[in-house]
């Protein structure tokens, strides 16, 4: 399964709000992991309607997370930002149109990956894919989207 875009600058945004206390604006977000700060603005609306994150609007503004990084389960945030019921085609009876369904076992193996892989995803909080809130916040301070010199 590949995830998008969306749900990887998701999780990306509340592993850098983990590592770090404060608020913190989308653009110094978007800085550091070198991606669209545009994009990323429609990931926090979409992250703050589902209350993973709270935004702050003025100075002194910005995103931090709206519970503690161990409660924010990868599962649960992948499920909110994927549309993982419709994985393929035949998972939707109301647009499934392939002549095999009723005699194929893809629908049963796929929907049995598909639990497998999100029940891993399960086992997982934001702080664990941190780690060392130490050792990631040097890593973004040390990567390319930084201003500071190596």
């Amino acid at each position: 399964m590949r995830l998008s875009v969306h749900t990887d600058y998701a999780l990306r945004t509340l592993m850098f709000l983990a590592a770090r206390d404060g608020h913190h604006s989308i653009t110094k977000i978007a800085s550091q992991y070198r991606i669209s700060r545009n994009h990323l603005m429609k990931v926090a609306q979409r992250l703050a309607a589902n209350g993973y994150v709270e935004s702050v609007l003025g100075r002194g503004g910005g995103l931090k997370l709206a519970r503690p990084a161990d409660k924010l389960n990868v599962g649960d945030i992948v499920r909110t930002l994927e549309d993982t019921g419709n994985f393929v085609e035949c998972f939707n009876p109301d647009t499934n149109d392939c002549v095999v369904t009723p005699v194929c076992g893809l629908h049963g193996v796929l929907a049995g990956g598909l639990r497998a892989y999100m029940s891993y995803l399960d086992q997982y909080t934001i702080a664990d894919l941190v780690g060392d809130r130490e050792k990631f916040r040097l890593a973004l301070d040390q990567g390319p989207g930084s201003n500071k010199k190596r």
